[in-house]
C-alpha cells in the first residue's frame, strides 16, 4: 500500500470513552416533577376526603342509585336528550343553509332566530312556553290552556334553543370546506345535493362533530332545568326522594354519580367518531 493511500485514508471515530466528545446530560425538570407530586396528593387528599366524609352517606347513594324511580328520571333524561339533539340539529341545519343561500329574507330570517334564541335564557324560554295559555288562550280557534304538557313543553322549549346553536355549529361546518372543493364538483357536473351529500358533508363533518358532541353533553346537563317545570327527569326524581326522606346530599350524589357516567360515556363516543371523521388528516395519527 502507498503512502498516498495511508494519507488519504479517513480518520477513525472517536471512541465512546474520548474526553473531547461532549456527553449530552438530559435536562432535569424539578418544577415539573414537583407540580405533579403537589397536585397527585391534593387529589388524593381530596378523594378521601369524599369517600371518608360520612355526610355523604355512600350506604343510602348505593340504596338508591338503581331505584326504579331513579332509573325511570334516567330514561327520561336520556330520551329528552336524543330528542331534542335531533329536532334540534335538524331545525339548525335548516337555518344553516337558509343563512347561507342568496337569498336575502331567509338570511335575515335565519339571523333573526338565532340572535333572539341565543338572548333568552333556557329558563325563561321554558317558562314561557309552559305559560303559553296565558299569553295566547287561543291559537287558530284552539285554546291553549293546558294544551301543552310539560314533557312536551320541555321538548318545544329545548329544541328551539337548541336550534339556534346548532345552525351555527352547521353553518361553520360548511363554511369550513375549501371552496375549491366545491367548484371542482361543479366542474365535473355534480348536482346541488349530491355535491352535499359526496363532497361537503364528509369534510363539514370534521369541524361539526366536536363541537356537536359538547353540545351533546351540555344538552344532557341542560335537561336538568326542566325539573322547574315538573318534568320527570332525573334530577326531579332525585328531589322528590329526598323530599320525602331528607336525604338531601346522598341523593345529590346519585343524580352526580350518573349525569358522570352517561356524560363519560358519550365522551368515549364523541372520540371515537371524530377518529372515524378526521381519517386522511394529521390529527387522525
Amino acid at each position: 500500500m502507498s503512502s498516498d493511500t495511508l494519507a488519504e485514508a479517513p480518520a477513525a471515530p472517536d471512541v465512546p470513552g474520548d474526553p473531547e466528545v461532549p456527553r449530552i446530560v438530559p435536562r432535569r425538570r424539578y418544577g415539573q416533577w414537583t407540580a405533579a407530586v403537589v397536585v397527585l396528593v391534593l387529589l388524593g387528599l381530596a378523594v378521601d376526603s369524599v369517600l371518608r366524609n360520612d355526610a355523604f352517606r355512600w350506604d343510602v347513594v348505593a340504596e338508591y342509585f338503581t331505584s326504579a324511580s331513579v332509573l325511570r328520571g334516567l330514561w327520561l333524561t336520556l330520551w329528552l336528550t336524543a330528542v331534542v339533539m335531533v329536532l334540534g340539529f335538524a331545525l339548525g341545519t335548516l337555518l344553516a343553509v337558509a343563512r347561507l343561500s342568496a337569498n336575502p329574507v331567509l338570511r335575515a330570517v335565519s339571523w333573526g332566530y338565532v340572535w333572539l334564541f341565543r338572548s333568552i335564557p333556557i329558563l325563561v324560554q321554558l317558562l314561557l312556553w309552559f305559560n303559553i295559555g296565558a299569553l295566547y288562550p287561543q291559537i287558530l280557534g284552539v285554546r291553549t290552556v293546558d294544551l301543552l304538557g310539560p314533557v312536551t313543553v320541555a321538548v318545544i322549549g329545548l329544541t328551539l334553543h337548541e336550534a339556534a346553536y346548532a345552525a351555527e355549529v352547521v353553518r361553520a361546518g360548511i363554511l369550513s370546506v375549501d371552496r375549491g372543493q366545491i367548484e371542482a364538483a361543479q366542474a365535473l357536473g355534480l348536482g346541488r345535493w349530491r355535491r352535499g351529500r359526496r363532497i361537503v358533508l364528509p369534510q363539514a363533518m370534521r369541524s361539526i362533530v366536536p363541537p356537536a358532541g359538547n353540545m351533546l353533553i351540555g344538552t344532557l346537563k341542560g335537561t336538568s332545568i326542566v325539573s322547574v317545570i315538573a318534568v320527570s327527569d332525573l334530577l326531579f326524581s332525585v328531589q322528590l326522594v329526598y323530599h320525602r326522606t331528607y336525604q338531601v346530599i346522598p341523593l345529590l350524589m346519585v343524580a352526580t354519580v350518573w349525569y358522570t357516567v352517561v356524560t363519560s360515556v358519550l365522551s368515549a363516543g364523541q372520540y371515537y367518531v371524530e377518529k372515524h371523521y378526521a381519517r386522511g388528516t394529521e390529527t387522525s395519527r
